[in-house]
């Protein structure tokens, strides 16, 4: 059994304002190569189709065109999709019933009902079937008629709610069993906060949304999403695949690439990667203004200048601009600290909570709690 893992497709994203929609489809392109190639039994992909929860006209159309550049290249694979954070549920739970007769399996929604299960989509192969999982993104608010609520009434947290939802399933150890899943899996004994997460990805304070990635034991492939680095979680065979396109400047040197998973019998699971080449890398370029201008490109950059040497020249802006005409932003690192907030490098380290409470000084509890309130509630905004 073939299948190919991918995962937060971000269509429609903009970097920094640009338009990445050129950039998106001559990766897709590639991956709808790669099929071709391949011929996978399977294509998954781990959530996050969209950037925002309404897409744009152009934004459905393109991941539309994808779907139909997929179908075209392995005619014979079974495609299955699942919702992640930034997508709405319900509009990609639309048309299931109707998708999965022509083998398109998209789950927008996690089980509703005490009756309801996770998806299971079950291809054979000669060395019998295997069993595909499709969980899409899941709050606690979103399963607790299914897993219940805590002694105190309120919601169980993400862990608990994961742990209950999957272990009410039949997972059958004697075949071979693979999880689609879009949630902040942490490996066992690991703090979440030392997780290095990506400018581009939506982080809830104090990693409220951290799930124990033995959950996954069950399984012989978890094919994960929401981390945008590609990234394992304990084992070789739980893995976020990352973004195939870098989000942010964060993502700057990353190689992106489709996993490919192969299957013998139970046991026997195999991983590699195709690498994808973006039509324009992203870049960050550090030095004073001539050393930067002399390296000169078309690809998204950072500039970011040092010493004082050029820095009032009246054109600066002007010769940056024309050296790198897809230029995202000219910082200037700092030449003395300052006594309000964090230097630029180390906010950069920061979360939003801590960068807040950089900025604001002492908080006491009640401040902190309500600021916490404030960060979560704009990053559920923004996702």
């Amino acid at each position: 059994m073939k299948f190919f893992h991918l995962s937060d497709l971000h269509i429609g994203l903009k970097l920094m304002n640009r338009d990445l929609s050129e950039d998106q489809a001559n990766v897709f392109a590639q991956i709808a190569e790669a099929a071709r190639r391949e011929q996978p039994d399977a294509i998954l992909i781990a959530g996050d189709v969209y950037d925002k929860a309404v897409p744009s006209a152009e934004a459905v159309a393109a991941f539309d065109g994808f779907i139909d550049l997929l179908r075209g290249a392995a005619p014979g694979a079974e495609l299955m999709i699942i919702s992640g954070n930034h997508d709405s549920a319900a509009r990609l739970n639309l048309f299931r019933g109707v998708l999965g007769r022509q083998r398109i399996h998209m789950i927008g929604l996690p089980p509703q009902t005490p009756d309801d299960h996770i998806e299971k989509v079950t291809l054979e192969d000669d060395f019998g079937p295997v069993d595909f999982f499709l969980l899409p993104f899941v709050k606690p608010g979103m399963v607790k008629e299914i897993v219940g609520v805590g002694d105190d009434g309120n919601n169980l947290s993400y862990d608990e709610s994961l742990r209950r939802l999957i272990a009410r399933e039949h997972i059958d150890a004697s075949r071979r069993n693979v999880l689609v899943s879009h949630q902040f899996y942490v490996p066992a004994g690991q703090d979440a906060a030392s997780v290095e997460r990506m400018g581009s990805e939506t982080v809830t304070v104090g990693n409220i949304d951290a799930v124990g990635a033995d959950v996954l034991s069950p399984f012989d492939y978890a094919a994960l999403g929401h981390i945008h680095k590609p990234t394992r979680v304990g084992s070789d065979h739980h893995r976020y695949c990352g973004t195939p396109l870098a989000c942010s400047v964060s993502e700057a040197g990353q190689q992106k690439g489709v996993v490919v998973v192969e299957m013998g019998k139970k046991g026997d699971v195999r991983a590699r990667v195709i690498p994808l080449v973006p039509l324009r890398q992203v870049r960050v370029i550090k030095g004073d203004l001539e050393d930067v201008l002399s390296q000169a490109c078309g690809d998204y950059v950072s500039v970011v200048l040092t010493g004082d040497a050029g820095l009032d020249a009246f054109d600066l802006n002007d010769r940056l601009q024309a050296a790198f005409p897809c230029l995202l932003e000219i910082r200037r690192e700092a030449l003395r600290p300052t006594d309000y907030g964090p230097r630029t490098e180390d906010a950069e380290a920061l979360d939003p909570l801590a960068l807040c409470e950089a900025f604001l000084g002492e908080l006491d509890e009640a401040e902190r709690a309500l600021l916490e309130d404030a960060v979560n509630a704009a990053a559920e905004v923004r996702a």
